[in-house]
């Protein structure tokens, strides 16, 4: 069946040609088309109907094509003329499924055809076999999925609409299950719309299908070997999923209404449609399902990415890989997931190895509009969907109007994830009954649309309907549902009126907020936890790591074996440790002490500047070899990928997977810093502000390579003031480190507090090779991290002049006095930009009695980097020594670079 059910308008002189050969060798055309002959017994002339007396194809054969053509045509176009539009006519689309488009007529209807047995139908008439196809493809259910370019998919979706016409068929049990959801959700809805009149609550009035939907998922998810399901979704409907999906309690949502939650907290907290909410669900089954539903920001879609990151994290270190237990359930807006690029970027990492989940169930909540923009003006595609056929992912349109017809879906589309796992899209077509949120007015945008939605019936109505005609609603089930569900409502609402929050019991996986202020106070990342790590240990564990296996079967490239070689020399004679060597031993180490480490980037297996070659590849096979995986049995696993070319849907994945690894060491590094701006929504909503937000920690580490070099405004500033400006509360660190020992010892923290936050680290482009920028063994064994490094050359009794800096200029201030031969100054190195290290500064400061002054010194202009903070946070009388200030970071001629690089050197030794 395979080569004939992909025929499109097969032309008849291609027919007469596979008959031809067929004739003279049924052997010489594949094993369908010789059944396909065979089964009209072509070359048989003695009916008169299949082959004329010269052993030509008949016209009768020619129209038997005709009808697979037309079936073909159902299967790929069909989706262009359903039923699936609640409020709207269909745009009109060419050609139409009409007969004569395909050589076929009315007179046709009634003739046999053998076609009919494509779609399990056996021999029939041209009518019966354009019903069923009618139905299957052009009811509540549109499919799109001939795209698919392996058969085994498009084949098993085409028997599994075809074989059951796409027709619900559920007992009266599951029936019941439907209503009981769908009236949760409608009369949520209606009654939060009436207690709290004009309250933003972005309501699923249009789109409430969606809850028997997503229950559908949990239910027969269970039955398919799902343990555990991540939704991440916009504002619309969120509180209907915290409710009626993720059971959280009535009551709590009622007070968060009536503004008592957290009202004497110092913890900032969010608008009760972005929280997140975690439940156990007991299936009907007797199962349990973990359900999350991820916090997120009004910036839509930017979830997506963190969800699919807390599925891979779970994937890695929970479920051993198992893909059947657990899947990101993604639910978009029609507009946003069309306009919004970070929608395109999961899409794309779906199938790539550091990044699978499995498949991601994405539920498109179609309201046809965004805020007040048409659907006409929101996207040149013609679905909003059409980004799915980057990965070939089969899509199904519905009509959020018919309950069944939505559930029938989403089992389809999680037995078809379930089998192949890759994504699957269902675009649920709804209304949105109010404005974009319950205050706007959408008349003065929609008039048209919203004369119709006034008049048109809520989805549980349209249901309730459809049970009494067909028989199988008993009595006033109905109304009685909804007069209980009400009634419970109101026991709730009068509840929290009636007694102060506080009152009320808590629910079990209930946090108290944090008090911002009193974290502060105690200066949480004070004291820095020990990092020391054995000596004789460090040193084996180096040896297992820089010492590539001589194999015969292994075959690496000269230049990368002569790179471990230099850092096994390093290590075991030089004592002089460079940034990659000690970067790798910091890894090695916590992977020895069972915490797993994930780095991922542009370019980072090898590293933007080549100094790090982490995963390695033999010559011939390109095999790969990770040798950080080879220190022990029983160590926790090093994962290097390098990332697609994306920024803020890349880091949106690490941050998700770091929420789900509290444990481990997660990076992601930006191939040059100043990239990072492409993921700015990541930083500004999730990364520096989810604690005081969500109270959702996290230990993601950016790597951000920085300095200035002469590479151009694009390759020289990774923006340090724009993480200062976020930084508050101590809700991350903010460091610059500038020697290898620094570097492993920050790395080695981020794992020892006894809780998690950011960490944000500038790193070295130049400094990787720099033949100052040494550490010895003993350091890193030995030593910590400090914040501020004081002058390991200077003479407290001979210094007049301090000179703070950070990062790389600190090298070419120490060159610039041993070349001046200057001994009345001190080059103090801030490790720690954030948190301000006062007293570690105020400590260092008291050894230098005789400093009468003190300046700042950095390479950026004076509005960028520290400096704009610093002015404020050193005090008053500290002068900064800056580059001028600028709209560009940098400039882009490498004679005016050191130009202005020596005007710098210049006044600080003035």
């Amino acid at each position: 069946m395979e080569e004939i059910s992909f025929i499109h308008n097969a032309h008849p002189q291609y027919i007469e040609n596979m008959y031809q050969m067929w004739k003279a060798n049924p052997e010489s055309v594949d094993a369908n088309w010789r059944a396909f002959f065979a089964g009209y017994q072509l070359g048989q002339s003695d009916n008169g109907a299949v082959a004329t007396g010269g052993g030509q194809v008949s016209s009768t054969a020619v129209k038997e094509f005709a009808v697979i053509n037309l079936i073909n045509a159902y299967r790929s176009r069909g989706h262009l003329f359903t039923k699936t539009n609640p409020v709207r006519k269909r745009r009109d689309y060419k050609p139409t499924l009409a007969l004569e488009n395909y050589n076929l007529s009315e007179e046709d209807l009634d003739t046999v055809f053998h076609a009919g047995t494509e779609i399990g139908l056996g021999p029939a008439t041209l009518r019966d076999i354009r019903d069923h196809l009618e139905e299957t493809y052009c009811k509540s259910i549109g499919a799109e999925y001939m795209f698919i370019r392996i058969p085994e998919k498009a084949q098993w979706l085409m028997e599994r609409m075809e074989s059951t016409r796409n027709r619900p068929n559920f007992s009266i049990k599951e029936k019941k299950r439907i209503l009981q959801k769908l009236n949760e959700a409608v009369v949520f809805e209606k009654f939060l719309h009436t207690k709290y009149v004009g309250q933003k609550r972005f309501s699923l009035q249009g789109g409430e299908t969606l809850i028997p939907g997503i229950d559908t998922i949990i239910e027969y998810g269970s039955e398919l070997g799902l343990e555990e399901i991540i939704i991440g979704t916009a504002h619309r409907g969120r509180l209907n999923l915290l409710a009626n999906i993720l059971r959280k309690r009535y009551e709590d949502i009622f007070s968060e209404f009536e503004g008592e939650a957290f009202s004497e907290s110092a913890f900032s907290g969010d608008v009760k449609y972005h929280l997140g909410y975690s439940s156990d669900i007991k299936t009907e089954n007797g199962k349990t399902v973990r359900v999350n539903l991820a916090p997120n920001p009004s910036h839509l879609e930017a979830v997506n990415p963190v969800v699919a990151g807390m599925v891979k994290s779970k994937l890695d270190h929970v479920y051993h890989g198992d893909e059947d237990k657990i899947a990101p359930v993604i639910i978009h807006g029609d507009a946003a997931i069309a306009g919004q690029g970070v929608a395109y970027e999961l899409i794309q990492m779906s199938l790539l190895d550091g990044y699978r989940t499995g498949g991601s169930i994405h539920i498109v909540v179609n309201n046809q509009i965004g805020f007040t923009t048409n659907y006409l003006q929101a996207r040149s595609s013609t679905y909003c969907t059409d980004v799915a056929k980057v990965t070939l992912s089969p899509v199904f349109h519905v009509n959020a109007d018919d309950a069944e017809a939505v559930v029938l879906t989403l089992r389809m589309a999680l037995e078809y994830r379930q089998k192949f796992h890759t994504d699957v899209f269902i675009d649920l077509l709804g209304y949105r009954r109010y404005g974009h949120n319950e205050g706007d007015e959408p008349r003065f945008t929609q008039p048209k649309l919203y004369s119709v939605i006034a008049n048109h019936p809520d989805p549980r109505e349209i249901y309730v309907k459809q049970l009494r005609e067909s028989g199988k609603l008993e009595g006033n089930l109905a109304k009685q549902l909804e007069k209980e569900f009400k009634k419970t409502l109101q026991e709730k609402l009068e509840m929290v009126r009636t007694q102060h929050l506080d009152e009320l019991e808590h629910p079990p996986d209930f946090v108290e907020p944090c008090d911002l202020k009193q974290r502060e106070h105690h200066h949480r990342f004070d004291p820095v936890p020990n990092t020391h790590f054995p000596k004789d240990k460090l040193i084996a564990l180096g040896k297992r790591v820089f010492t590539l296996p001589v194999d015969k079967d292994f075959n690496f490239f000269n230049k990368v074996r002569k790179l471990y070689e230099d850092r096994l020399n390093r290590l075991l004679n030089t004592n002089a440790l460079d940034w990659g060597s000690a970067e790798f031993l910091a890894y090695g180490t916590l992977a020895y002490e069972g915490h797993s480490v994930r780095l991922s980037g542009q370019d980072s297996e090898r590293g933007t500047f080549s100094h790090r070659h982490a995963v390695l590849r033999d010559e011939m096979t390109e095999e790969f070899y990770l040798p950080l995986n080879h220190i022990s049995e029983n160590q926790a696993q090093c994962r290097v990928f390098n990332s697609l070319l994306s920024e803020y849907g890349e880091m949106g994945f690490e941050y998700g997977y770091s929420c789900a690894t509290p444990h481990g060491l997660n990076i992601w590094e930006a191939q040059f810093g100043d990239f990072a701006n492409g993921a700015q929504i990541m930083v500004d909503q999730f990364l520096s502000s989810s604690e005081a937000k969500w109270q959702r920690t996290n230990g993601l580490v950016l790597y951000l390579p920085h300095g200035y070099e002469g590479q151009g405004p694009e390759h020289s500033n990774a923006r340090i003031e724009r993480f200062l400006q976020l930084s508050a509360n101590e809700n991350w660190r903010v460091c610059v480190p500038s020697t290898p020992a620094s570097f492993y010892h920050l790395l080695r923290t981020q794992v020892k507090y006894p809780f998690r936050a950011p960490l944000i680290v500038f790193t070295p482009k130049v400094l990787l090779r720099h033949p100052q920028c040494v550490s010895t063994v003993e350091e890193l064994a030995e030593g910590a991290f400090r914040p501020v490094l004081d002058d390991p050359v200077a003479d407290p009794a001979k210094v007049k002049r301090l000179l703070l800096c950070s990062g790389k200029i600190y090298y070419e201030l120490d060159e610039r006095r041993r070349k001046e031969k200057r001994d009345d100054l001190a080059i103090i190195r801030f490790e720690q930009l954030y948190p301000f290290p006062d007293n570690d500064l105020d400590a260092i400061k008291k050894l230098y009695k005789k400093a009468k002054e003190i300046f700042w010194v950095q390479e950026e202009p004076e509005n960028y980097g520290a400096w704009p903070f610093y002015r404020v946070w050193l005090g008053t009388g500290i002068p900064g020594i800056t580059r001028k200030a600028s709209s560009a970071p940098a400039t882009g001629f490498h004679k005016q670079h050191a130009i202005e690089q020596k005007e710098i050197l210049d006044k600080a030794f003035a």
